[in-house]
């Protein structure tokens, strides 16, 4: 039976966007949004962010978990998201969580592109960011996208034969995607974060090498594996690693 502070609703000015709100047992000194990253990654990703705010939310963290437009059961299609949308949307979410919990101390949580939202969102006023293999080159994770989908096309594990191109143009890994959003994400580069960010960095990841704050984790992960484009991602280590850290600043 679902907890009734877990019950999903809508938000947002024309009541568009879908949460789930995590409340603690006790008034919170924190709050985390958790900012989902897109495609294929947002569907691997669902089960850990689930766990991850239930964890959260029994050390006495309140937790929005929440989709952008075009994204998972908000309103819109695939082929309407849009960057900038998606940084209004995150802080439009920032404000729900905060009149939610009675607190202004917001921190982001995000993997992949969900890290990269919340580090291109100022307005969203988050006190911190917590980036599990954040994409700060946008141009190499587009150019990553578009080699796995070309690969994906030919995978005779999946098609008795190679789909032909027209099948495929303008997707990534299931997803229709805009013009718009490829050269939208085509032009992000993030040298410094504005906002205080802890990078959690799963093993040989590049992304943030030269960044002062990381915590290493001991394993890899899958995230660019089509041989598991079908498998969750799960990483008890990560959430032992957001936790920890949350815990001790709530």
């Amino acid at each position: 039976m679902r907890n009734e502070a877990d019950l999903p609703f809508f938000f947002g000015p024309d009541g568009e966007l879908f949460g789930l709100y995590h409340a603690p047992a006790s008034r919170p000194r924190l709050g985390v949004l958790m900012c989902p990253p897109l495609g294929q990654d947002l569907i691997r990703c669902h089960r850990l962010y689930r766990q991850l705010a239930q964890s959260l939310a029994a050390r006495g963290v309140a937790v929005l978990r929440f989709d952008y437009h075009g994204t998972g059961d908000s309103a819109g299609e695939s082929l309407a998201v849009d960057w900038r949308r998606c940084l209004r949307d995150t802080e439009t979410a920032a404000d729900e969580l905060r009149l939610r919990a009675g607190t202004d101390r917001v921190v982001a949580f995000g993997a992949r592109l969900g890290a990269t939202v919340a580090m291109c969102a100022p307005a969203a006023r988050f006190v911190e960011v917590v980036g599990w293999d954040a994409v700060l080159d946008g141009a190499a994770h587009v150019a990553r996208l578009d080699h796995l989908q070309a690969a994906l096309r030919e995978d005779t594990g999946r098609f008795t034969r190679p789909r032909g191109h027209a099948d495929v143009a303008g997707q990534w890994l299931g997803f229709d995607v805009s013009d718009r959003l490829r050269s939208q994400l085509s032009a992000l580069r993030i040298d410094t974060p504005a906002v205080p960010t802890l990078f959690i960095e799963s093993a040989r990841s590049p992304s943030s090498a030269a960044a002062t704050r990381v915590v290493a984790l001991d394993h890899p992960t899958t995230w660019d594996d089509l041989g598991r484009l079908e498998s969750a991602i799960l990483s008890h280590p990560l959430i032992h690693a957001v936790t920890t850290h949350l815990e001790a600043a709530a």
